[in-house]
This record gives structure tokens, sequence and C-alpha cells, in this order.
């Protein structure tokens, strides 16, 4: 079956992309076209439909399997226009082609083996990429990074294996005494590599999903006031009188090419009504899954012990309102929001934090939450190794690992998952 979908964006334009792909689209692109130009040369053409002038555009024809898809495949370059968009797919559809479904395009370059699921992933993740350190990050998986990764560890794992299966298949043979030990060995090596990958702590996915940075610490000591000026526009309602934020007020912001959502909270104290409480609540529940708390507190205040408590090696001290007195704070950082002193320095311990936590790595990093279960399920079968006592059951543990580690790359069991996977594209894509 053909399909087809803008792959441009929707609305007025210069120019509007018209994809096809499957089966027949050759036969299609003809009808349209009158002829077929030379493979991945693009010609300019007068398309019709029932003897009616539809737009003078540039058609290219991917024949199978030299296209994106694998399969037969066409692009329509029209003027971007909507009636002419509409009048094409109307077009399209009389000729037996149908609207393709969100991340289609990608999903049939998959089953024809173009690329792998984490490359599939790749791509989707380079489309929505807001900021420089995203594209990289994408675009190196998008082009096999994480693959080849996984492509050599399923090697290593596969020649395990066979060596494995020689105790099995070759047991009346003169096989070397320490083959077996060596099974072992090769298997915790590989498994400490994938252990290292694992403890990267979701480097990859915060880059990929951004950092949740929240702003804690007593009524009145600035909170809102800093949240402004590291925003640089008024994004929180600031007023004397305690206790004015009641819920999270977000900002997105780039901080060492992180996406990075900066929360103001509820400043933290006994609460004096029920919608206080919840809004106290609501910051010490924010405070849990943040990747790093930023505890400011007022210099002409003392220390609240609430926010006290918060301290950790995932947060940051900021000693606020230093333009009204010269006291300091054990290991606090001065600054004031009113008069702007310390900001900078402020900024750049938050993009060194951010950096720390989820900056770009040259190395292949996971991205995902279904990476990380699949390396997880991969390294507690490799760990299971050496308590499995018969050459069979060492074999079947392997095997297992095996099967694991291809979920990987769609491979090996991956139905499952392709539905979630292919379902964050956008249409044409």
């Amino acid at each position: 079956m053909v399909i087809f979908a803008l792959a441009t964006g929707a609305g007025r334009s210069a120019v509007a992309v018209m994809r096809l792909s499957g089966a027949g689209s050759g036969a299609l692109l003809q009808a349209l076209a009158g002829t077929l130009p030379a493979p991945r040369r693009a010609s300019l053409r007068l398309l019709r439909h029932a003897g009616i002038p539809l737009d003078r555009a540039l058609v290219l024809w991917f024949p199978a399997p030299g296209s994106y898809t694998g399969e037969d495949s066409a692009e329509l370059h029209l003027h971007g226009g909507p009636a002419v968009i509409a009048a094409v797919a109307e077009a399209l559809e009389a000729l037996g082609a149908r609207p393709a479904e969100p991340g289609e395009f990608t999903r049939r370059a998959f089953l024809h083996g173009q690329l792998d699921l984490t490359a599939a992933e790749g791509i989707a993740d380079l489309i929505a990429a807001e900021t420089e350190a995203q594209r990289r990050q994408a675009l190196r998986q998008a082009e096999g990074a994480l693959a080849r990764r996984h492509a050599e560890w399923a090697t290593r794992l596969t020649q395990i294996l066979a060596r494995q299966e020689a105790f099995i298949e070759f047991e009346e043979e003169d096989l070397p005494d320490d083959l077996d030990a060596r099974v072992e060995a090769d298997a915790a090596a590989l498994g400490a590599e994938m252990a290292a990958l694992l403890a990267e702590g979701g480097r990859g996915e915060k880059l990929r999903e951004g950092l949740s940075i929240a702003i804690l610490g007593a009524p009145n000591a600035g909170k809102s006031s800093l949240l402004n000026a590291l925003a640089g526009r008024e994004a929180a309602i600031v007023s004397a009188r305690a206790g004015t934020t009641r819920d999270v007020v977000e900002v997105r912001m780039i901080l060492a090419g992180m996406p990075v959502t900066l929360a103001d909270t509820a400043g933290l104290r006994e609460a004096a009504d029920d919608i206080e409480a919840e809004g106290v609540r609501r910051a010490l529940a924010r405070a849990e899954m943040a990747d790093l708390r930023l505890l400011v507190f007022a210099a002409d205040a003392e220390p609240d012990a609430a926010t006290l408590m918060l301290q950790g090696k995932d947060a940051l001290v900021v000693l606020n309102k230093a333009d009204l007195t010269g006291a300091g704070m054990r290991g606090a950082m001065r600054v004031s929001a009113r008069t702007g002193e310390g900001l900078a320095a402020l900024r750049s311990q938050l993009e060194e934090a951010a950096a720390a936590l989820g900056g770009l790595s040259d190395a292949a990093l996971l991205t995902r939450p279904r990476h990380r279960a699949a390396l997880r399920d991969a390294l507690e079968e490799l760990d299971r190794l050496p308590g499995a006592g018969l050459p069979e059951l060492r074999a079947e543990t392997l095997r297992r690992a095996l099967r694991a580690l291809s979920r990987l790359t769609g491979r090996v069991d991956a139905e499952q998952v392709l539905d979630v996977v292919f379902g964050e594209f956008c249409i044409g894509k």
C-alpha cells in the first residue's frame, strides 16, 4: 500500500514536500507526472489528475532499495499553498494511496532494515532537539553510535556463547581445560562494561529530556526574585508579603546546552492555611524529583531549619539579599537578585552542574528508559552465569542475555516496543 504525507510544516509556505512510499509509488507518480524521471534526479513536471492540472512541481523518484524506507518512494516538491496541497492529497487518495500514520515512514525503514531501532529513536530526537547539545547527541545516535556499541557487545557475547556451546556439542572432543574459566572471565569483563554505561546516571536521558532545578527556601528569602533574575524576565510575582507563591512557577531555559526547567516553589514553613499547606507539600515533592536543588537563604534573616535539612550533594546553597548586609554563610554563594551581585557566578555554577549531570559525552549514551531496561536485563543474566552449574544452564543464561541485549536495537523481541517508539513521530516522518 502506498502511503503519503506532507514532510514539511503545515500552513502556507514557498515549497511543500509531499512524500510517497510503497509498492506502486512508481505507477502513482507516473499517473501524476506523465513519465518517471531518472532515479534521484529532480525533474520539473506539470502534475495532472483526471485531466486537470494540479501544480508545476519538482518530482523525484527513489526506486527500492535506495530510498529512506527501502521501498519504492517519491517526493513531490509543490508550491506551498493550502489549496495546492489539498488538491494533490485528494488526487493521491483517488489513485489508491492513503495518508501515513505518525512515524510510519521511519517504521517502514526499520522493517526493511534501513536502520535499527536506536537510529530511529535518534531521528525522532533530532526532530525534537531544542539545543546544540541535544542535536549532537541525537545525530550521533541516528548515525549508529549506540548501535555500533551494541553490535560489538553482541558479537562478543555470541562468541562467548559459542565457546559455552562447545561443552555441549563437542563433549567427547579434546577441548582446552580453561575454556569454562575463559567463558566466565569474558562474560564478567563484558558485564563490567555494561555496568559502567548504566552507572552513567542517565546522562543521555537527562540531556534528551532536560534537567529540573527546584528553588527552595523560606518565605521572603527572595526565591521569586532570583527566578526572575536568572530567567531575565518577570516570570513570578514578587511581593514583600510572605507566602505570595503558593504553587510551582516554572521557567524553561538553556544552561550549558542543556534544556532546564527552573521551578520557583512555595516558602517552607508551618502553613497558615490549607492552600499554603498544599503549596509546601508541592515544594517538597519538587525537591524530591529535582535533579538539582537551589537552596536560598536571606542574608538578613537566620537560616531556617526546613531549608537546611535539604542540603546534600545535589544542592547549591545561595545567600540572597547580599546587598542588605555583609553577613556570610559557610558554603553559600552571596548574590543579590535586586542588584545582580553574584548572579554571573551563580549562573556559571549552575552551568557546571548541568554539564556534570547531563552534558554531552563522546561516548554513546543510553537515551531512553527502555535502553536501560534492556541493558539491565542482559547484565542480570551475565551476573547469574557463575551460579549456573551445568553447561546447558550456562548456555541458556547466555542466550537470555543475548536476547535482552538485542532488544536495544530491536532486531529481536521488538514488536512490543514498536508502537511506543514510532508513536512519538510527527506525520510524514
